[in-house]
């Protein structure tokens, strides 16, 4: 199988692109999201190409949204993704409204010889990856797949909310997490896990990779940390010797506007300033992800490998209260004054 995206431009049958190119022998095949006016409702097709970039043939459809999970906000089937595994092929689509919580992954079996024909497919009558509510992950969807560096694990890269009011926009964050196979041959593609759980990286790859890291204050050399590993909504974040905890590891997710949300690795939930409070003094906390500014933070280096962290809504920096060195000195924001208690170092964790 090889990837390709590249855009198709408009016809009679609606906006299309090519999405895929899948090699069966000497066929090589383009597949393609068709839009249909006026209804909107967007399907499956594919046709065969002489290469990578030209169209040979015209194109077919091969999967429409039919199952009321496929149709929810919208008709779609769309960002098809091909998987092969012991001489077994799947097409992997999203269905429904990408600006739903409900947009999953549908998969469509290779079970006849000609993949130009709707009839050599065979569609799940059941969604393979949704929304967790208990996960707190919404629209899973518009995946890819690749191997561990070493070969020996599978995995899937989609993007997803975080809140079920979230749309289809710049909130989403991309995310990956390993599957498994079914005893039929079948990929197993699980529930989409909580963001910021803590996960072993892909197989193989270099020690030195980080997914999470502890903010260590320059002035006293101890964490940022959540008060007391507190799951609740406007928990306290102090300062704390660093020793290795869940609770004082961060994950630096990028918002796409030169911001950051950090989420804590222990509880989910991000650093928020109380109240979105531009006072000097007002608290560091952590919360639900809100999508608003006083949830984004800028990374601005200072040197020696520090930064300063700056709130986006009221451009004041996180600062320990009075440049105390004890443990649980809270953290709160305060306006810069270039000293060693407003910087912090990120240490891979």
């Amino acid at each position: 199988m090889r990837e390709v995206r590249e855009e198709a431009g408009s016809g009679g049958g609606g906006e299309v692109r090519l999405r895929a190119l899948l090699v069966l022998g000497v066929a090589e095949h383009g597949w393609w999201r068709g839009r249909s006016p006026p209804l909107r409702r967007r399907r499956r097709c594919c046709s065969r190409m002489s290469n990578p970039y030209t169209v040979s043939s015209s194109f077919s459809t091969v999967s429409t949204p039919t199952h009321g999970w496929e149709r929810q906000g919208a008709a779609v089937n769309e960002g098809p993704e091909i998987l092969q595994r012991g001489g077994r092929t799947f097409l992997i689509y999203s269905a429904s409204g990408c600006w739903t919580p409900d947009y999953k992954l549908g998969r469509l079996s290779l079970t006849g010889s000609d993949p130009t024909s709707a009839s050599s497919w065979t569609k799940k009558s059941t969604p393979v990856f949704q929304r967790s509510d208990g996960n707190g992950v919404y629209g899973p969807g518009h995946n890819g797949f690749f191997t561990s560096p070493d070969g020996s694990e599978n995995w899937i890269v989609h993007h997803a909310n975080d809140s079920a009011s979230d749309g289809c926009d710049n909130g989403r964050t991309a995310r990956a997490q390993k599957f498994t196979w079914n005893s039929d041959g079948s990929p197993n593609l699980g529930t989409p896990v909580r963001l910021g759980a803590s996960r072993t990286g892909p197989s193989g790859e270099p020690s030195a990779v980080s997914t999470t890291y502890t903010l260590a204050n320059r002035n006293s050399g101890k964490c940022l940390e959540v008060a007391g590993s507190s799951s609740a909504d406007g928990a306290n974040v102090q300062q704390y010797t660093c020793n290795g905890g869940a609770h004082q590891r961060w994950r630096l997710e990028d918002l796409g506007d030169d911001t950051h949300r950090l989420v804590n690795v222990s509880t989910g939930k991000v650093l928020d300033t109380e109240n979105c409070s531009a006072a000097d003094g007002a608290g560091l906390r952590q919360w639900s992800w809100l999508d608003n500014t006083c949830q984004r933070f800028r990374f601005v280096a200072t040197d020696g490998g520090h930064v300063r962290i700056v709130n986006q809504a009221t451009g004041t920096v996180a600062d320990v209260a009075d440049c105390s060195t004890a443990d649980s000195a809270d953290v709160r924001q305060w306006t810069w004054l270039n000293n060693h208690c407003r910087q912090w170092r990120l240490d891979p964790a």
